[in-house]
C-alpha cells in the first residue's frame, strides 16, 4: 500500500512539472508593435501663459495609440516634453494616460515647462513626443516629435531686493530676486554699494523682511540690513525658512 501511494505522487509530481512547463512554453508574448503618432500640438503652435487664466485649457495633446502584439494588456502613455534639439536627452514628463489625448490647462502647461527648466517670461522652444509603455514600464515606444513655442509666467511669489545699497536706491522699482525651482531659494548676483538693503513682495511694502540682530535671520518688517563695503555680491534668501547669505564675490 505505502508504495502505492509513492507512485501516485510521485505521478502527481511529473503531470504537474509538464503541465507547468507547457504554461511557459505556451504563454503569449507581448512584444513592440507600432509607436503612437502625436497629431497635435503641431509644430508653429505657439501660447503665451497667462496667471489670470490658469484654469483654460492651453492646448490638448492627441496621439495615435501603440499597439502591442500578442496577449492584450493595458497601454500607458507619457506626455513628454524637452529642450528642442536636445533630441529628449533630459526630458520631463507632462502628465500620464491610458487614453490617447489628454487637455491641459494653463496651470498644467505652465508647471510642466517650469518643471523641465524652461524660462519664464521668454517664448521657449519646447520640443513634445508621446512615450508608451505595456504596464508601467514595459516595451518603451516613442512617437514622432513636434516644436512648439510656449512662454511661461514665474508661479512662484516676487520678491526683490530694495535699498540704499542697490542699484535703484530706495526707488521703485526694487531689484527682482530669480526663484530657483530646485531649491526653492531666491538669489542676486551683482554690485552693492555701501548702505542698506531689505527684500520685500509685490513691489510693495505690505510685506517686508530685513534683519534686527543682524544674525542672519529674516524678521517681518525687521531693520535695515547694511552692507558696509561695496562690491559684486551673491545674496542668497530662503523665505520658507526666514534665512538669508550675503556673500562679497
Amino acid at each position: 500500500m505505502k508504495n502505492s501511494y509513492k507512485i501516485l505522487i510521485a505521478f502527481i509530481g511529473v503531470l504537474l512539472v509538464s503541465c507547468n512547463a507547457d504554461d511557459v512554453e505556451n504563454r503569449p508574448v507581448v512584444d513592440a508593435g507600432t509607436a503612437p503618432v502625436l497629431l497635435t500640438p503641431l509644430t508653429g503652435f505657439s501660447i503665451v501663459l497667462s496667471k489670470e487664466t490658469g484654469k483654460d485649457i492651453a492646448t490638448t495633446v492627441t496621439w495615435n495609440k501603440a499597439t502591442y502584439t500578442g496577449q492584450q494588456t493595458v497601454v500607458n502613455y507619457t506626455i513628454q516634453i524637452a529642450k528642442a534639439g536636445t533630441n529628449f536627452a533630459n526630458p520631463s514628463t507632462v502628465s500620464n494616460t491610458t487614453a490617447n489625448s489628454k487637455e491641459l490647462t494653463v496651470e498644467e502647461l505652465n508647471s510642466a515647462v517650469l518643471n523641465g527648466g524652461f524660462t519664464p517670461y521668454q517664448s521657449n522652444d519646447v520640443d513634445v513626443r508621446i512615450k508608451s509603455v505595456v504596464g508601467a514600464t514595459g516595451l518603451p515606444q516613442y512617437s514622432n516629435a513636434f516644436t512648439i513655442k510656449v512662454t511661461p509666467y514665474a508661479a512662484w511669489a516676487n520678491w526683490g531686493l530694495i535699498g540704499s545699497a542697490t542699484p535703484n536706491g530706495w526707488n521703485d522699482p526694487d531689484t527682482d530676486l530669480n526663484y530657483d525651482l530646485a531649491t526653492k531659494k531666491y538669489s542676486y548676483v551683482g554690485p552693492l554699494i555701501v548702505g542698506e538693503i531689505k527684500f520685500r513682495l509685490d513691489d510693495g511694502w505690505a510685506v517686508n523682511y530685513g534683519d534686527d540682530g543682524n544674525d542672519k535671520k529674516l524678521d517681518a518688517g525687521g531693520a535695515n540690513i547694511p552692507i558696509t563695503s561695496a562690491g559684486n555680491y551673491t545674496v542668497i534668501v530662503d523665505i520658507a525658512n526666514k534665512e538669508y547669505t550675503i556673500q562679497k564675490n
